[in-house]
Parts: structure tokens; sequence; C-alpha cells
């Protein structure tokens, strides 16, 4: 008992010298505890802004599909001794997130803006009518050379004239004959349809057998939303479901319009109306 009284006398008269001192006295245990205390704190503040960041739910971010791009280095300041001037080592890395196999780099982590995805109004099918330059898109022209009432197919410029009246036109972007299926001269319409069927004639499925043998009419049929038959030719004045295509030889001989296009062209001819193909 008299041994703790004198230990606790010799504490207390330490603390009164020191009171009284200009300098605080060193306590190594105290300040390691404090150190450890500001990394801890530090620590966990760079947790929080990493959490901060997109939300994964089942591997996808929740401010869209796109996943984080890869680090990007930025080169940090070094003195001659090759050392950066946070000193390296283990606080370096919790100040800038240096990579320490990537001596005298700090790295930066960007992220791509989401993507937006677009859906298509039909399921399997997209409108891709926006890609049609613009000449192709169906205008009023002066235009003579042929009848009121009358047709004019100019293959080479990729146009089809509808005579309205002496001197005016009305002017349809098309897509012709590919390369081998070119063909000019004069028909008429001998026949219209409304959403045609299509049955491929046989010269077509020899050059291609894995068409189908009969489609009925509809949105996916290629030859669109309305047909003038030509004579009796296998060629047609039609649709399509490949918008895109108009102003390109990608035919094999047919005469093909976006289908706003044949269906106003459809309401204006009639059966025996002339054709000419130049």
């Amino acid at each position: 008992m008299d041994a703790f009284k004198a230990r606790r006398r010799l504490v207390c008269h330490g603390a009164r010298h020191a009171k009284g001192s200009p300098f605080m006295s060193y306590n190594p245990f105290a300040s390691s505890l404090a150190f450890a205390a500001a990394v801890a704190s530090f620590s966990m503040s760079l947790a929080s802004a990493a959490l901060a960041g997109p939300l994964v739910v089942n591997g996808i971010y929740s401010n869209g599909p796109t996943a984080p791009a890869e680090p990007q280095y930025r080169q940090v300041d070094m003195n001659q001794s090759g050392q950066s001037a946070l000193g390296g080592g283990f606080i370096e890395m919790l100040v800038t997130g240096a990579d320490p196999s990537r001596r005298g780099y700090a790295a930066t982590r960007s992220y791509e803006p989401p993507r937006q995805r677009v859906a298509s109004a039909q399921p399997g099918r997209m409108d891709l009518h926006g890609q049609v330059d613009p000449i192709y898109q169906r205008t009023e022209v002066e235009y003579s050379g042929a009848a009121p009432g009358s047709i004019v197919v100019d293959t080479s410029n990729k146009f089809l004239y509808y005579m309205k009246s002496p001197g005016r036109a009305i002017r349809y972007g098309i897509g012709v004959g590919r390369p081998g299926f070119e063909w000019s001269g004069v028909k008429t319409i001998s026949r219209k349809a409304e959403w045609p069927a299509w049955t491929p004639p046989s010269e077509m499925l020899a050059r291609r057998p894995d068409l189908p043998r009969f489609m009925p009419g509809g949105p996916e049929n290629p030859l669109g939303a309305r047909a003038l038959y030509l004579g009796s030719s296998l060629y047609r004045i039609h649709g399509t479901n490949e918008p895109y295509t108009i102003g390109q030889n990608v035919s094999s001989g047919c005469i093909r319009m976006m289908n706003e296009d044949v269906t106003d062209l459809y309401e204006r001819v009639g059966v025996g109306t002339r054709v000419v193909v130049r």
C-alpha cells in the first residue's frame, strides 16, 4: 500500500511541474493512437466517396448500361531522388490513389456517360427513314418531256416522276436494279395491290434458294405497302421494308419506293397508266 501511494505522489508531483512548463510532455502511445485514428477517418472518407459512385444491381449500373472506364494515370511531381513530393508509400496511396507498381503516377478514374437505348416502335423492326438522303424526299419540281398523268423513271439519277401537269411533276426517290438487272422500255400498269403477297419467281429462287416460296402481305414483306404491276413482266413499282436502300442499285429490276411514297403514287394513278423507264 505504501509503495502504491509513493508512486501516486511521484506522478502527481511530475504533473504539477509539467503544468507550469511551456512544453507538453510527450506520450508515444497517445500519439500513435491519434495517428491511427486520423488514418482510419481519412480511409473512411475515401470509401464514402467511392460508394457515392454508380450503384450496381446485378451487374447493371443504375445510371445506364455503361461500365466504368479503365483507370487513366496522371503524372505526379517527383523530387530528384525519384520519390514523389508526398513521400510515397501508404500515405501517398491514400491521398492520390497511386498504383505502387507505377511509380510517379496517380490513378484517376473516369466514367463514360450512360448510353441511351432507343426502342423501335415495333419489336424486330427499325425505322431507318432518317438515313435516306434528303434529295430523295418527295417534292414537286419543274419537269417536261411526258404527258400529264404518265410516269417517267430516271434510273440513272434514281428518280421517278409523276407528271402532274404540263411542265410540273412530283418527284420521288427510288431504288433500281443492281448491275446486270438494269432495263429500259415502256410499260403500262396492269394491276394494283395493297399490301401485296410475294411469290419469288423461279429465276430468283435459283439464285437465292434461301428465300421463302411464298410470303403474305404485311410490314415484313419486301414488296412493302403497295405494288403497281408493269404489264405481263415480272417487274413492279412497289414499296419496301428497307427504306435506307433508296437511291441505290439494289433490286432484281423492280422499282422500289418508300412506303409513304408508293402509297401516294398509288392514289394518283390507275390501271393503264403509261410508264416510261429510261
